[in-house]
């Protein structure tokens, strides 16, 4: 059993590690020139890392995965709305899966 003294300094520690990756990454990019190359990179990113973490699940998630990832993509093409396209995304899941008749 872990005691309160070595949960906290594992707690702290990782709060260190984790504010020092962060502001790391501050502190490198104060040092480098934004180019018109830069800023494009940094601005498609945050989409990047997106696709990376739900297409595999969206595949191995089966056709109802692949349905609800394509709902919520479409909504958010038509309403440019993250809030609405995941709330659209889970909706259609939970409606996939409530159907009596499984999907392949």
């Amino acid at each position: 059993m872990v005691d309160g003294t070595t949960a906290f300094l594992a707690i702290a520690l990782m709060a260190a590690v984790t504010f020092l990756t962060r502001i790391g990454g501050v502190v490198i990019m104060s040092f480098v020139p934004i180019t018109p190359r830069i800023e494009a990179f940094l601005r498609h990113l945050a989409v990047s890392v997106i696709v990376a973490l739900v297409v595999p699940a969206a595949v191995k998630g089966g056709p109802t995965a692949v349905l609800a990832v394509a709902t919520a993509g479409l909504v958010m093409v038509l309403t440019r709305s993250a809030v609405g396209a995941m709330l659209a995304g889970v909706a259609c899941a939970a409606l996939l899966r409530a159907l009596p008749i499984p999907l392949l």
